[in-house]
């Protein structure tokens, strides 16, 4: 049984860095075709794709976040990483972890067949 568990979220300024991190149990973490990725969603949105990794560690990311985010993977530990860095309010979400199988370059919610519960990022200005 495959589950992604998210801890890292909490409360952060504005301009400032967070990291939230996603452990993976029950999946082929290191097989080539395995795909990791990190969603998030506001109140009132819809869900939105952040950054994916493949298996041999092509990182792919939303534009509202290259340059700022940065999301890897611990293949020794099966835990993925998202790197938060000069943080803006509208980064505020749920942030979700999710796992999958062959996924292409796009960061589309349907790829991905796991997912984790999620842990809120608030921002404060």
């Amino acid at each position: 049984q495959v589950q992604l568990v998210e801890s890292g979220g909490g409360s952060v300024q504005a301009g400032g860095s967070l990291r939230l991190s996603c452990v993976v149990s029950g999946y082929g973490f290191t097989y080539r075709s395995s795909c990791l990725a990190w969603f998030r969603q506001a109140p009132g949105k819809e869900r939105e794709g952040v950054a994916t990794i493949k298996g041999a560690g092509i990182t792919y990311y939303a534009d509202s976040v290259k340059g700022r985010f940065t999301a890897s993977k611990d293949n020794a530990r099966n835990t993925l990483y998202l790197q938060m860095d000069s943080v803006k309010p509208d980064d505020a979400a749920m942030y979700y972890c999710a796992a999958g199988w062959a996924c292409g370059s796009g960061l589309y919610a349907a790829d991905y067949a796991y997912w984790g519960q999620g842990t809120q990022v608030t921002v404060s200005s």
